[in-house]
This record gives structure tokens, sequence and C-alpha cells, in this order.
């Protein structure tokens, strides 16, 4: 049995829902159901304890705080409009920066590139991000290569993902890299997600 690893998911005021709650849904269903067992410890986390709002104007609520959530293996940074903010919040992009170079991998969702982007964290990489945001993204990041048209791009520790549902597409390809194709299919199937690696 894999052992289980701690994924953190960053959320902030104006995230876009699916950036963030597609993968969620991957990693907390990753597991072996007849022993209820999950592989990934999912979790979501914010700067500050209190109430988010999202894009769409759902309020969540963080499982915790950058200062007080336990190491993960994985961060996940995904997007929305509030990432124009944060890619200037220096105070997380130092946690960012921490936080990933002891993870064993880094993700963004949509307009979480430019924030990752913003910590110097793609330089000298290949990324995608949103449809519309290759040119913020080339500000935010001069020294990463912008890739349009694809879904994700692995570059082995980091891995970045195009817009929205593509964030899903992105964790099932994670899921499989990690654990095998099968499983990645099997967590697409509970799902009941048309994934076509």
């Amino acid at each position: 049995m894999p052992e289980q690893r701690n994924v953190a998911i960053l959320i902030f005021d104006d995230v876009e829902v699916l950036d963030f709650a597609g993968p969620f849904e991957v990693f907390s269903v990753t597991g072996d159901e007849e022993k209820q067992v999950r592989y990934f410890n999912t979790y979501t986390v914010a700067e500050t304890p209190g109430s988010i709002i999202t894009a769409g104007g759902l309020s969540i609520n963080p499982k915790y705080t950058i200062d007080a959530c336990p190491p993960p293996d994985i961060l996940l940074v995904p997007g929305g409009f509030g990432t124009r903010r944060e890619m200037k919040n220096e105070h997380l992009l130092q946690w960012i920066r921490e936080t990933a170079g002891s993870a064993e991998l880094l993700l963004s969702v949509c307009t979480g590139a430019l924030v990752i982007g913003a910590a110097g964290l793609l330089d000298g990489l290949k990324a995608t991000t949103f449809h519309t945001c290759f040119d913020l993204l080339r500000e935010a990041a001069p020294a990463v290569e912008v890739i349009e048209e694809v879904r994700f791009i692995d570059n082995g520790k980091v891995v970045t993902s195009a817009g929205v549902s593509a964030g899903i597409d992105m964790t099932l390809y994670v899921v499989g890299r990690l654990l095998g194709e099968e499983q990645a299919r099997t967590s697409a199937a509970h799902m009941e997600y048309d994934w076509r690696p």
C-alpha cells in the first residue's frame, strides 16, 4: 500500500472554485475502496484564518493557515482573479518558495501559474495557464517558456495546467504518475469523469 501523501491546496479570496475543488476531489477519492484507505491527506490552507470568498461568491473555510498546516508533499496553487493580488503578496510568495523547496511536487491550475511564476519557481521551465493569460504569465515570469494549447505540462517537480477543468486532467495525470494509470482510471471512474489520458 502506498504511503499517504499530504496535499495542501492553497485558497484565497477570488479563487476559482473548480480550480481547487476539482483537484481536491481527485486527490480525496483516490485510494482503496475495499480497505477504506485514502492515499492522499488533502486539505485547504490559507494565509489567514476565517472565510474565503471565491470568485463566484462561495464562502468556504480553510482547514489550516499556512503557518500551521502539516508539511505538504504536494502543494497546489489554483487560479482565479485573486491571483493578481496574491502574486504581489511577498509573505505568501515566501511561504510558497519554502514549502515548494521541501515538497515532492508543486502544481498550479489556471492563473495559479502567475503566483508560482512571481515566486520565481517557473524560471527556466515550460508552463501553461488560462488561455487568456499567456501574456500575463510572460510578464510575471520572463524566464519561463509559455506553452499554449495544452492541458498541462510536466517539468518533473513542477506541473502546470491550463484553466479550470484542465486541473482535473492534470491531477489525474499526477495520480497516474505516482500510483499508476489504473489507479487514476479508478479515481476518474469514481467521479464519473470522462478522462482521456
